[in-house]
């Protein structure tokens, strides 16, 4: 007698996935439109330099007060309504946004940033509506396809730039009614989304852990720990980045080259890095990415030539890359379906919480905290050593851990 073993059948997955990357690749332009703009927008419109990334800020803030909601939307109609919402309110968004640079009103715009922050709460459940319906071994690749189409995106989104910032007397107001049309037509993609909405439990059936409970385990605790530092380290970097590279006496088509140097450095690795957690490991691939993010700050402390800022933001994009793709494979892996909303909620709440507090340091870092850009760009810098502490402690323990503690 012999025994026969097929392989799992991913073909809705693998649409699925074709979607969700012409979707990264279309809606996710406007990410880095935002991060290089809203900078220098909020510089031109705030009366205190050391505002000038709060409309960055309130981008995440909004997105790590979104989280919960948006996971929930998701839970209960479905993955495509909740991305629905979050086009619908990225278009609301850079409306309110292009209101206020047309007003000369910095509190407006900060509304149009609180209102985008809902979009990328929304783009932020990709990854995880990549895995929703892949097989055990085709799940890392998934996410990882997804992320890649942020290549397109690194792409796309600062040619827009470059294309819209002049367009009108008003800088930058081109910009942001090119994120309207973005988030327009990218919407139109989740109508071909095939992912089932989840069941929901009756009375009999499990309820899961509760949120205190899924933080009490250690491999999700220190993957959402790894994704939160991942994450808020690139966004401590990148958003002061364009500052710093005006700063330094280079041009902003200069800035937007290197973030779209340092978008392409996020997404580019995705091609292989599902393929690299499958063979080696999650945790191994997040302590690669948390030492290539330690090498970012040491090459950016180096000097502020433009060929140091370009080697800094890509190191800073692959580990990124590698960091957050790995935690996140980490934190897919263990919860059950029935646990998915509050799980991915609970840590994209935390992981922008985290974010946030990043913003809103990097603006007073870059502008407040030293008498030229330069020292500005070092404080920043220096800024990512207890965070990366941090979550190299927290990996650490949780591979030292005794086998028993883990098997329990």
């Amino acid at each position: 007698m012999t025994m026969t073993s097929t392989a799992p059948d991913d073909t809705r997955a693998k649409r699925n996935v074709a979607v969700l990357v012409a979707a990264q690749a279309i809606l996710g332009a406007q990410m880095p439109m935002i991060f290089i703009v809203g900078g220098l927008a909020g510089q031109s419109l705030a009366s205190n330099a050391c505002l000038a990334t709060l409309p960055i800020s309130l981008i995440v803030l909004g997105s790590m007060l979104a989280a919960t909601p948006v996971s929930a939307i998701m839970q209960r109609w479905g993955r495509r309504a909740g991305f629905l919402v979050g086009a619908t309110a990225g278009a609301v968004g850079g409306a309110v946004g292009a209101y206020g640079l047309y007003l000369g009103s910095f509190p407006v715009f900060l509304v149009g940033s609180l209102l985008t922050g809902i979009y990328m709460s929304a783009h932020g459940f990709y990854r995880f509506a990549a895995a929703d319906t892949a097989s055990d071994a085709f799940r890392p690749k998934a996410i990882s396809y997804v992320m890649a189409g942020g290549l397109a995106a690194a792409i796309i989104g600062p040619q827009i730039v470059k294309l819209t910032s002049q367009a009108y007397v008003i800088p930058f107001l081109g910009t942001y009614f090119a994120v309207i049309a973005v988030n327009v037509i990218g919407s139109v993609l989740f109508l071909f989304l095939d992912i089932p909405t989840p069941d929901r439990p009756s009375q009999d059936e499990p309820k899961g852990r509760s949120r205190l409970e899924l933080l009490k385990t250690p491999r999700i605790a220190v993957a959402i720990i790894c994704a939160m530092v991942s994450y808020a380290l690139m966004n401590l970097v990148m958003t002061s980045t364009p500052l710093a590279v005006v700063g330094c006496g280079f041009s902003e088509g200069d800035a937007a080259d290197v973030v779209t140097s340092h978008v392409l450095a996020m997404y580019v690795p995705s091609f292989f890095t599902g393929h690299l957690i499958a063979r080696f490991g999650a945790e191994k691939m997040v302590a690669i990415g948390l030492a290539i993010l330690g090498g970012a700050g040491v090459v950016a402390l180096q000097g502020v030539e433009i060929g140091n800022f370009f080697l800094a933001l890509v190191l800073l994009g692959i580990g990124w890359n590698f960091g957050f793709i790995g935690a996140t494979s980490m934190l897919a892996a263990e919860h059950d379906v029935h646990e998915r909303g509050r799980v991915q909620g609970l840590n994209d709440l935390l992981v922008f919480g985290g974010v946030t507090i990043a913003s809103l340091a990097s603006g007073g870092l870059m502008n407040c905290s030293g008498g030229s850009p330069v020292e500005g760009w070092t404080a920043v810098n220096l800024a990512m050593v207890p965070l990366l502490t941090l979550a190299g402690g927290a990996l650490l323990w949780l591979v030292l851990r005794p086998r028993e503690a883990k098997l329990s």
